[in-house]
């Protein structure tokens, strides 16, 4: 499948806001990818939320992949998730403006997972629950770097993927955010934080998990 990409901006509650689409014509949702910690180089450009976006488009949605405050072409500064969800937000409004009220799935890597925890709760307070989340290396706990992450809780049906030596987030601090809620988490074994060589195990879980 040919897919078109294009790059646009939207107005945010800081400035402009920088994304990446991919639209695979007549879509059946939009998805909303968010990629790592921008302090720590992460972008819209980064495999693991590349490959999160191209799973989705061959899902049939449209996958959005915007960069966080002063990455890129995106104004404003870092704001520890708290702006970043508002924009997240504010992508979703327009979003469903230009593409009709199709139903949301959330996806993050990394720090994008941790602020799609807050845009999930933003939205389910809102009456306007999230269909799903796929949160691959959440940042969850004291990760290095002296940073701590109070991930919220989630949906019991969120796909969860973590990497066994993930030396960034140790397993150990998402098992401990995942018991309290009940919540499975899948282990891909050998996959370190940015899933080296095994991208391909992150679309093979989200694509059977959507297809059931």
């Amino acid at each position: 499948m040919k897919l078109s990409e294009e790059k646009i901006h939207l107005d945010g509650p800081v400035g402009a806001i920088e994304i990446i689409v991919e639209n695979p014509g007549a879509p059946r949702g939009i998805a909303l990818i968010c990629h790592p910690h921008p302090l720590f180089g992460g972008a819209n450009t980064n495999k693991v939320t590349q490959t999160l976006a191209r799973t989705f488009t061959r899902l049939g949605y449209v996958a959005l992949r915007p960069n966080f405050r002063g990455v890129g072409e995106s104004a404003g500064l870092h704001d520890n998730g708290r702006g970043e969800c508002e924009d997240m937000l504010a992508i979703l409004a327009e979003a469903k403006r230009r593409y009709g009220d199709l139903p949301v799935a959330l996806a993050g890597f990394s720090f994008g997972a941790y602020v799609q925890t807050r845009v999930a709760q933003a939205l389910a307070e809102a009456n306007h629950p999230a269909q799903r989340l796929v949160l691959v290396g959440t940042a969850a706990g004291h990760v290095e770097g002296a940073r701590q992450y109070a991930a919220k809780a989630v949906a019991h049906d969120t796909i969860v993927i973590h990497g066994s030596v993930d030396q960034t987030v140790p397993l150990a601090n998402v098992l401990a955010w995942a018991e309290p809620l009940d919540l499975p988490v899948i282990v891909v074994p050998g996959a370190d934080h940015f899933f080296h060589r095994r991208l391909h195990l992150i679309r093979d879980i989200v694509t059977r998990a959507w297809r059931h």
